[in-house]
């Protein structure tokens, strides 16, 4: 492994959706409605290009009786104006909530689309100093994919979370909560009293391989968490519109643990770490797209984290 590819995989988390491959165009998504109220749209298991305006998460909106609540942005202000036509076409209730649940562009970028709606703009109390950190870099890296006049700029949260929080629109309440260092360091989850749906963001993906940009162990300490919130299906960040709950999370709970002891298999013998990356969770290959993108930085991440055990 080069130098430059290691540098690569060691910031790789800085890197994340923003390199070009082609996947679907933003012309062909359309809405599911998974539940009353209740409509996302499956990004595709790509990244970021010219032709998909970094649509690649799963993104929607829920309907309440007072107003919407947008469950993800979009991954550019050109995915968030889609997102907000979508809106205009189902319902004239106000945007009065946009859920910003981490730092990552292709779940925040298409904030700038709903400024105009004068929302509150929801997130972790972390997610500030991440968008401080690294809001002007993707910014840079996804204006020179999409252009600057399809990128979007970095909102910022008006409504920070510390532990948890409760959002009222009308006839369903949304329960937050504020997770540790996970996949990232600012992950937030939301449960609807409504449908019952837990939408744990990307702290669950679902086919497409997980990108680890936290904590290894602290990921697999939240998936207890979530567990614990009695949710039979969620909408994740990444995969099918809506899942059930338990079998998804224990396909990514199986990758991340793999991912855990073989990684500390290889620190315990010293392997190099340009060993590890092109050796550790290999039996997963086959289980995940994007694999041969993102293993071996989730490795880097791994092998940095679990070496000073």
């Amino acid at each position: 492994m080069s130098a430059a590819t290691r540098r690569q995989a060691l910031f790789g988390g800085l890197c994340l959706c923003c390199l070009p491959t082609l996947g679907r165009t933003a012309e062909s998504f359309s809405m599911d409605e998974v539940a009353p109220g209740i409509f996302i749209r499956r990004g595709p298991d790509a990244e970021a290009s010219p032709e998909n305006n970094d649509a690649i998460a799963n993104i929607g909106f829920i309907v309440g009786r007072d107003g919407v609540l947008v469950t993800e942005s979009g991954g550019s202000l050109a995915d968030g104006q889609w997102l907000r036509a979508e809106i205009a076409k189902r319902t004239d209730k106000p945007v009065k909530y946009v859920m910003l649940t981490h730092v990552h562009p292709d779940h925040v970028f298409g904030a700038a689309a709903f400024k105009a709606d004068n929302p509150t703009f929801v997130g972790h109390a972390a997610l500030r100093g991440a968008l401080d950190a690294r809001g002007e870099f993707y910014r840079k890296r996804l204006a020179d994919i999409l252009g600057e006049e399809r990128a979007g700029t970095v909102v910022y949260p008006t409504l920070e979370v510390k532990d948890g929080a409760e959002i009222d629109l009308g006839d369903r309440k949304l329960t937050l909560t504020a997770h540790g260092t996970a996949h990232t360091n600012c992950d937030l989850s939301m449960l609807d009293s409504g449908s019952g749906l837990l939408f744990p963001a990307d702290l669950l993906f679902v086919g497409r391989i997980p990108s680890l940009d936290g904590s290894l162990i602290g990921w697999l300490k939240e998936i207890e968490r979530l567990k614990s919130m009695g949710a039979t299906d969620a909408v994740p960040g990444h995969g099918p519109t809506r899942v059930k709950f338990a079998p998804a999370i224990g396909d990514l709970a199986r990758y991340l643990t793999t991912m855990r002891d073989e990684t500390r298999k290889a620190v315990a013998a010293d392997t190099p770490i340009e060993t590890a990356v092109t050796t550790i969770a290999q039996g997963e290959k086959d289980q995940w797209a994007l694999f041969d993108t993102y293993n071996g930085r989730n490795v880097t991440q791994a092998y940095q984290e679990l070496e000073w055990e």
